[in-house]
């Protein structure tokens, strides 16, 4: 059975957490509306997360393939090659990453991180929060 990508890393606007429940065999994500238990198809919040990722991603792809080959001491031309094709083929790896899921340590290792998406009552992403990652919102400190 599928698995919310971002289960466990999911809040509502009220920081409380988001709970995970099926619908048949549809995973949910359960918004707590005032005693009223919204569900939220969790697919319609996961493919918001990977478009907010996709659009980090894009245009540093070089730049991130070049870190990525460095982190994992495969600095070789063909490693970062073989890095910047999986970035730029990002519809696939995000396809495949809905079927397959997050590892459960991987997602504790992104709640450990910080890592937090925030919701409203209707699905729609108010935030990712990613500590450590710059944003483009306007935040410049100087």
């Amino acid at each position: 059975m599928r698995q919310p990508l971002f289960a466990g890393l999911v809040v509502d606007e009220n920081d409380q957490p988001v709970e995970v429940a099926y619908v048949g065999d549809e995973p949910c994500y359960v918004v707590n509306d005032r005693g009223f238990r919204r569900h939220i198809p969790s697919e319609q919040v996961d493919r918001q997360v990977l478009d907010i990722m996709r659009q980090q991603i894009e245009g540093h792809e070089d730049l991130l393939s070049e870190q990525t080959a460095k982190m994992l001491g495969q600095e070789d031309p063909f490693s970062r090659a073989m890095i910047y094709t999986q970035l730029r083929n990002l519809d696939k790896q995000f396809e495949q990453l809905l079927q397959t899921g997050i590892p459960e340590e991987g997602r504790a290792y992104l709640g450990m991180m910080g890592f937090r998406i925030v919701i409203n009552l209707h699905g729609e992403v108010v935030r990712v929060e990613q500590p450590g990652i710059a944003s483009d919102e306007g935040d410049d400190e100087g």
